[in-house]
């Protein structure tokens, strides 16, 4: 994986880790139910999109390994349209 994409992984993972500490202080001020599911739907949500990172890199990477250069620009949006409606 390219260097800066690692960086921009980390940056998420550090942002996630600070919201993580936040639910913690939000369940320890005995705050409501819904404000701390809120949170937690946000955190995943985060986790998601580091995943959906993760796997776009790897798919990336597996069509360049196998493709002819002319196919891989048209395969990839396709691919990637694909893996966004998941998320």
């Amino acid at each position: 994986m390219p260097r800066t994409q690692n960086q921009k992984i980390l940056n998420r993972l550090a942002r996630i880790e600070g919201h993580v500490q936040a639910i913690q202080r939000t369940i320890e001020a005995d705050r409501s139910c819904p404000e701390v599911l809120m949170q937690i739907v946000a955190e995943r949500a985060a986790l998601k999109k580091v995943a959906l990172i993760l796997l776009e890199d790897f798919a990336e990477q597996r069509l360049a390994d196998v493709m002819p250069s002319d196919n891989f620009k048209s395969e990839r949006s396709d691919l990637f349209k694909a893996l966004n409606l998941l998320s």
